[in-house]
């Protein structure tokens, strides 16, 4: 018999024991209790414990609640697995086993496939699936308000809707605002469509990996509008695409105004879009507007179109860097009109494409360059009929942000941030009535794995083909997405005094957080969300090492298959604790914690902070709460 297997068989006669939940706000200790079985993930985790950390405090239970549950003979399997590099072929058993959260693709949702002759006003539905809904509908209007909103990973689907109608209106207002990993897609939507309008308000803000498609949407359909305002902003790290969108259109006006603003690594594909319209207007207004490295790709856009007219003003402004691609665009189009006002005044400069732009076009067309910066590329471009007007040499390009009156100035000020997500330290006083943000983990509840098995898994983006084949992500999926996100934060580089690392263990975290601060530290995190989203008082405040300033260690959940945290030394801090209190009741209700961050000098002055503060970077200090399931270390008192 081989050692492994004798392993195993002593393992399987000794009790297991799990590890327990334990709340924060209980006091539970059964998460920190010693196991009865010596061999358990739990007695091993107590056993680093005691061995890296000094002190004699109480264990963190809610750190502890997070390890893996694994009993010691799944453990050694999936060990054995992964050093095997097998564990692909065992996929649904890892995944279930070690609490993973590894469905980030859209599933079947619920058949709704009707056609009603009714308005229908659709407030909190989710996961549903529309075909043929509305078909042939003659007039009338249909509203989806809150519509799967705050849901984890949202997934809805409109096939057909709306197809052959006359004057018909859809409205998306309050869209899957908040979600997680959204999966959205609407093909043959509004195809054929005469007259009425679709206006997508609010869609798909502050989600965290947007996954959206529009396939021959509004298609051959004839003066159908279609609006995009504050659609995506806000979101991370995700990607639209627009395949064959108002094909054979006729005088079909599309409005993009603030489309994926402020958003973080989105990246938007337009294939095939207007292509042989008539009379197309589309305009893109404040499209990309202080996003960071936003990336466009416009293929064969307006391709073969007549009499279309497109303008791009204030287009990706603001923005950080960013990559976009017109390829084919216009090509063979007829007495069209394009024009590029204030177009791509980034902090950092970009880089553009443009290949076989405007080239075959015939007729009186225009194309026109009004303070477009430098780092394009033209290559192939019509030679006639296109105009350079004040073609800038810009390098970087920067929004002054002035501390005037407790607002700030410049086209930050209007974005959205949400209220008391960030405050200034004076606040931090007993009696203070202040607004508490959304202090709810949105994130997929997941396990750490444990360090045996997370040793032997790849993490790198040049690994991406062994990590795609071991959770099978396929090309453009969404799972791809949320692991590619993730890694490229793990593997960016650090900011002026920074150190960051990113762990999926909670033997890492000790590890890291022993590195920077020493053996003698503590963890700590607000105990619950009561409060969330109101206004709340604040009670007895504390802080922490005297309040002096001290250096940290902040934890922030990212999204991956399994729990993985962004932690990073935070230097020139000064950590708080405080009672939150009810306003009415004047009882306790929560035990935050905050931490207020002195030196704001290396951050972008396009930061919510500053947003949300009226100030700009080295101005002021910057204070937030320990959302739920972040943590924050210190050195012990």
């Amino acid at each position: 018999m081989s050692m492994f297997f004798l392993f195993l068989l002593l393992l399987s006669l000794s009790p297991s024991v799990s590890l327990a939940s334990s709340s924060i706000s209980s006091g539970n200790e059964a998460a920190t209790k010693q196991p009865n079985n010596p061999f358990t993930h739990k007695a091993s985790l107590i056993r680093y414990w005691d061995t890296h950390i000094s002190n004699h405090l109480p264990k963190p239970t809610f750190l502890f609640s997070k390890a893996s549950t694994l009993n010691p003979v799944e453990s050694a399997k999936l060990t054995k697995l992964a050093a095997d590099n097998s564990l692909s072929s065992h996929f649904t058993s890892f995944c279930s086993l070690a609490n993973l959260y590894c469905s980030f693709e859209a599933s079947s949702g619920e058949q709704l496939a009707t056609s009603r002759s009714k308005d229908s006003n659709f407030v909190g539905y989710a996961n549903k699936n529309f075909a043929n809904y509305g078909t042939s509908k003659l007039g009338g209007a249909d509203s989806f308000k809150n519509y799967s909103g705050d849901l984890n990973s949202p997934h809805d689907s409109f096939t057909k809707y709306s197809k052959a109608s006359h004057s018909h209106s859809e409205h998306f207002t309050s869209y899957a605002h908040d979600a997680n990993v959204a999966n959205d897609t609407f093909t043959n939507y509004a195809a054929s469509a005469v007259s009425g309008s679709g206006d997508f308000s609010s869609y798909h803000d502050r989600v965290n990996v947007p996954n959206l498609r529009f396939a021959s949407y509004d298609s051959s359909s004839n003066n159908h509008k279609l609006s995009f305002t504050s659609y995506s902003d806000d979101t991370n790290a995700g990607s639209e695409t627009f395949t064959s969108y108002g094909k054979n259109g006729n005088a079909n006006p599309n409005e993009f105004n603030s489309y994926a603003g402020n958003a973080n690594i989105v990246g938007s594909g337009f294939t095939g879009y207007g292509e042989s319209g008539k009379g197309a207007n589309d305009s893109f207004k404040g499209y990309g507007l202080s996003g960071n490295n936003p990336h466009n790709n416009f293929k064969s856009y307006g391709a073969g179109g007549k009499s279309g007219t497109d303008s791009f003003s204030s287009y990706r402004n603001g923005a950080n860097v960013g990559d976009d691609s017109f390829q084919s665009y216009a090509r063979n189009g007829n007495s069209g009109k394009v024009t590029f006002s204030n177009y791509g005044k980034s902090f950092n400069l970009g880089n553009d494409s443009f290949k076989e732009y405007g080239a075959g076009s015939t007729g009186r067309r225009s194309i026109g360059f009004k303070s477009y910066t430098l780092g394009r590329s033209f290559k192939e471009y019509a030679k006639t009929g296109v105009t350079f007007a004040e073609y800038t040499n810009f390098t970087t390009v920067a929004t002054v942000t002035e501390e005037k009156s407790g607002s700030s100035s410049g086209s930050s000020v209007n974005r959205w941030v949400e209220p008391g997500k960030f405050f200034r330290e004076y606040m931090l006083k007993q009696g203070n009535v202040m607004v508490m943000p959304d202090l709810k983990d949105k994130m997929p509840e997941r396990s750490f794995l444990p360090r045996t098995i997370l040793s032997k898994l790849p993490f790198s983006t040049s690994r991406m083909s062994e990590l795609k084949e071991l959770f099978h992500a396929t090309d453009n999926s969404a799972t791809e997405r949320v692991i590619v996100d993730a890694l490229t934060e793990c593997e960016r580089a650090q900011s002026p005094g920074e150190t960051k690392c990113c762990v999926g263990s909670v033997e890492d975290m000790i590890d890291f957080s022993v590195s920077v601060l020493g053996h003698n530290v503590v963890v700590r995190t607000t105990e619950n969300v009561s409060g969330s989203k109101n206004k709340v008082m604040i009670g007895k405040v504390s802080g922490i090492n005297g309040g002096r300033v001290t250096e940290s260690v902040s934890c922030h959940q990212s999204l991956y298959p399994y729990l993985l945290y962004y932690c990073h030394s935070v230097p020139k801090v000064r950590v708080y604790e405080a009672d939150i209190i009810d306003v009415e009741s004047r009882e306790k209700i929560n035990h935050g914690v905050a931490i207020c961050h002195l030196d704001t000098s290396s951050w972008s002055p396009e930061h919510g902070a500053f947003v949300a503060l009226g100030s700009g970077p080295g101005k002021t200090e910057v204070c937030h709460w320990i959302f739920e399931n972040d943590m924050t270390w210190t050195i012990a008192d």
